[in-house]
């Protein structure tokens, strides 16, 4: 239903390629309408349009009537005629011609033929960027995504955001069925802004286009580095949204919990309350995690829920240095010792930080499998406190030292 942006090769041409929901005439009144408007707007901002006929099929009155559309538009045009990898193709190839788009380009998609001559028809359109300078930007992009339960407004939230319609939405749930990426800026910082399907109880889900936008909306928190979960204010944090919060914290994800209709929301003191012992007793191995109130409706303190994200992904991205982690575990350790395993103190040599992003510590010690669950959540609740991690995912990995006797 939305415009989908990935990055194209084809041979040592490097674009931006805009899959389109397709062309179809619809009242005002239909979502069908919505999404002719994006594909429109995608045409507007292209370099080249590609017109896509199937060969077997042979043209349709729509292919005809969208050929003369597209002609007006300010856009380059190519024809291209896909499936052609056999002889059934060739009538509604020479029949393509009629179009008045000149030669079209016989291509299968499925099959990868003709790639080569849609490369060289794309070629004069080359702008020659970069790619060394596509890579540091990528790099510094922070890949942000938008998730959370069906119409809790997650496209209002990324609409307001760009200040633009920029993806399709409705009073009804399920409008957004793909992930869809949107490249952005705040502050100067390039971020990628995804926004997904929203996610349902797993046993609910029995439709198989809908398992495959929760599919896809998984993989968006996997290569997310920061996730904003949307709660709706009339429902906050129920069984379905603290699945959601588990899951990104699984993965190792900064998370921002943003409360969306908050001007709908009549007791709001009630509200918060609700929200900050829900996360005490469902999310307490991620303590401090940001909430903000909104209205993406009446873009209401989206800054702050902006500003908020620019937090938490400098703190998940934090490194301490290896001296101040060990000066800081001498105190804590005398503070409050390991327990007894098999009648033997287990004892904590050393931790040192291996990774951010999240933040990952190695810890030294003489029994690893010994070491309680308990005692990692004490050491990990003190570094929250004493280095300002409050709110990101922490990894422990017990480790255990060479014996340098052992034969």
């Amino acid at each position: 239903r939305d415009r989908r942006v990935g990055e194209g090769r084809l041979g040592a041409l490097e674009f931006t390629v805009v899959d389109t929901a397709g062309l179809e005439e619809a009242p005002p009144d239909r979502i069908e309408f919505e999404m002719l408007q994006q594909t429109r707007r995608a045409l507007a901002d292209a370099d080249v349009a590609l017109l896509v006929v199937d060969a077997r099929a042979g043209l349709t009155p729509m292919d005809r009537h969208f050929a003369r559309t597209l002609r007006r538009l300010p856009a380059p045009l190519l024809l291209v005629a896909n499936k052609c990898e056999g002889r059934a193709a060739e009538p509604g190839l020479i029949e393509a011609h009629e179009l008045g788009l000149g030669e079209p380009l016989a291509i299968s998609a499925e099959h990868g033929i003709g790639m080569a001559e849609l490369a060289e028809a794309l070629l004069p359109y080359d702008k020659g960027a970069d790619a060394g300078e596509q890579d540091d930007q990528l790099e510094r992009t922070i890949q942000l995504a938008i998730v959370g339960r069906p119409n809790v407004g997650k496209s209002t939230l990324l609409n307001a955001l760009v200040e633009d319609e920029r993806v399709v939405t409705g009073p009804e749930p399920g409008v957004t069925r793909d992930a869809i990426a949107v490249d952005w800026s705040y502050r100067g910082k390039p971020i990628r802004l995804v926004d997904t399907a929203g996610m349902r109880r797993r046993a609910r889900v029995s439709d198989r286009l809908e398992k495959l936008s929760t599919s896809d909306a998984l993989n968006a928190v996997r290569l997310a580095q920061v996730v904003v979960l949307v709660l709706d204010g009339a429902a906050i944090l129920d069984k379905q949204d603290l699945t959601i919060a588990r899951h990104v914290i699984e993965e190792g994800r900064a998370l921002v919990i943003a409360v969306n209709k908050w001007d709908a929301v009549d007791d709001h003191q009630a509200a918060l309350r609700r929200l900050s012992d829900r996360l005490e007793t469902s999310l307490p191995q991620v303590r401090g995690i940001p909430t903000v109130t909104i209205s993406a409706l009446r873009r209401q303190r989206l800054e702050t829920l902006l500003d908020a994200v620019l937090a938490i992904y400098e703190t998940w991205n934090t490194r301490i240095s290896t001296g101040r982690l060990n000066r800081w575990l001498e105190g804590v350790l005398a503070a409050h010792p390991p327990p007894m395993a098999k009648g033997r103190r287990v004892r904590v040599r050393y931790l040192t930080q291996v990774k951010a992003r999240p933040p990952t510590f190695a810890l030294w010690v003489s029994q690893p499998e010994a070491l309680a669950e308990s005692y990692i959540r004490y050491l990990a609740n003190g570094l929250r406190e004493s280095f300002g991690l409050a709110g990101v995912p922490l990894r422990f990995l017990p480790r255990k030292g060479k014996n340098p006797y052992a034969s």
